[in-house]
């Protein structure tokens, strides 16, 4: 079913909080799983994804209650999951996909684990490929390129590796297996990415040694039930912000929004623009959440680039959106990454703009957006990426005319009700 949004000058004012973040809700299930004990969950993002790992938990026997966005998992430990009697469904979850191959590899049953059409199409050899070297015995299409992905558990060993690219999924996928390995595995990253898992890590009492950008883990380690506060997810906060920066009159504050460091690369592009916005901390924790207030602002085109990238990989579509409406030319390089999403990102967000007007055109690993320029009414297509829906909704707000979203169920993934929450800040 196809949705039309249509709006006249609208300003954006009000106080909402965000869903909590994606990444961290993931893996308070996972860890809950892990560990021995009753783990609580406080602030657990009901997104489809998020669900999706939960789903697979249970079916690995794992006791788990959903009361709102509180979570309880009661577990005896990794050692008493059980074999499951199904293939285990992530969905459209690249998440729950690959870090769930680093957690089943060293256990000591088989388990299958397929998803979407979308989950099919996606590479997981990058994961797959340092895990056989931990001694893995996973095996799929293409040689373990695709899922279906079929893991016999077996005794792992520890490695040292280098990451050829920047990836926390695959860092963590590696990490999550070295707890099962004999030995020290040692993981060096090419640059910082979202350390969440380490986070997590020494939350449930794991002891890890972190130098700059390599990481060490001692397998054998066992983890103890903690209660986990989930802050909210700095990437579906964007898409608000982003929605402030580009209507004028608007004021929009955002509360208990996570501001980790290595996912903050957001807020470091609209300063560079020439945004204004204010950062109120709440608490000196690994995962900062504060409060954030953006102000409708006149923008100027950036370069984005390097190291900035993997900080806010699942943001580009919006910054690439605000880039339309900021004076000059904005490019987006180092991003080939985005290729490889829910879908090609590159290619639908310089597809997808273009309709509306935007002066946008496609680079092999980014692109290129001169600004500013009018938006029009399109039909515009999201191919099933959540982050593609909400890029358009917000667009939606400053086009001359009606903007049609081909599948707007997709938004819940990460922003369950996002458009109504948006339409409740028009002023």
């Amino acid at each position: 079913m196809t949705l039309s949004l249509t709006y006249s000058t609208p300003a954006l004012r009000g106080t909402i909080q965000v869903p909590g973040d994606k990444s961290i809700s993931h893996r308070s299930i996972m860890f809950g799983a892990m560990a021995a004990g009753t783990t609580t969950v406080e602030g657990f993002l009901l997104g489809d994804d998020c669900l999706s790992t939960i789903s697979c938990f249970r079916k690995l026997g794992v006791d788990i209650e959903l009361d709102g966005d509180r979570v309880t998992i009661k577990s005896e430990g990794e050692r008493n999951w059980q074999e499951p009697s199904e293939v285990l469904d992530t969905g459209n979850s690249g998440t729950t996909t690959r870090l769930m191959l680093g957690l089943l590899a060293g256990t000591d049953f088989h388990s299958v684990l397929a998803g979407d059409e979308s989950i099919a199409k996606r590479p997981m050899r990058r994961i797959i490929d340092p895990l056989r070297l931990m001694g893995a015995d996973i095996r799929g299409r293409a040689n373990g390129q695709f899922t279906p992905l079929a893991v016999q558990g077996t005794k792992l060993h520890a490695i040292d590796y280098t990451l050829p690219v920047a990836s926390a999924q695959v860092k963590s996928a590696i990490l999550l297996a070295a707890l099962k390995a004999d030995g020290v595995t040692t993981i060096t990253e090419p640059v910082a990415t979202r350390d969440h898992t380490e986070i997590m890590l020494e939350h449930f009492g794991a002891e890890l040694v972190r130098e700059e950008n390599k990481i060490s883990l001692a397998g054998g380690q066992s983890l103890a039930a903690a209660h986990v506060k989930v802050p909210g997810d700095i990437s579906s906060a964007a898409f608000m912000i982003g929605a402030a920066l580009i209507t004028e009159g608007s004021e929009v504050v955002l509360t208990n929004v996570g501001c980790n460091p290595t996912r903050t690369g957001i807020l470091d592009v609209i300063e560079q623009m020439g945004a204004d916005f204010s950062i109120s901390l709440l608490e000196e924790n690994g995962e900062r959440p504060a409060d954030l207030t953006i102000r409708s602002s006149s923008l100027k085109g950036i370069e984005i680039g390097g190291s900035l990238i993997p900080r806010l990989i699942d943001e580009i579509p919006l910054i690439a959106l605000v880039a339309t409406q900021a004076k000059g030319t904005t490019v987006i390089k180092d991003a080939e990454e985005l290729r490889v999403k829910e879908t090609d990102r590159i290619a639908a967000v310089v597809a997808e703009l273009s309709k509306m007007g935007a002066d946008i055109t496609a680079t092999e690993d980014g692109m290129i957006i001169n600004g500013p320029t009018p938006l029009h009414g399109a039909s515009m297509v999201t191919y099933g990426d959540h982050r593609l829906g909400m890029m358009a909704a917000v667009a939606s707000l400053i086009a001359d005319g009606p903007v049609e979203i081909d599948d707007p169920d997709c938004i819940s993934v990460s922003f369950p009700n996002f458009v109504e929450q948006m339409n409740s800040l028009i002023d």
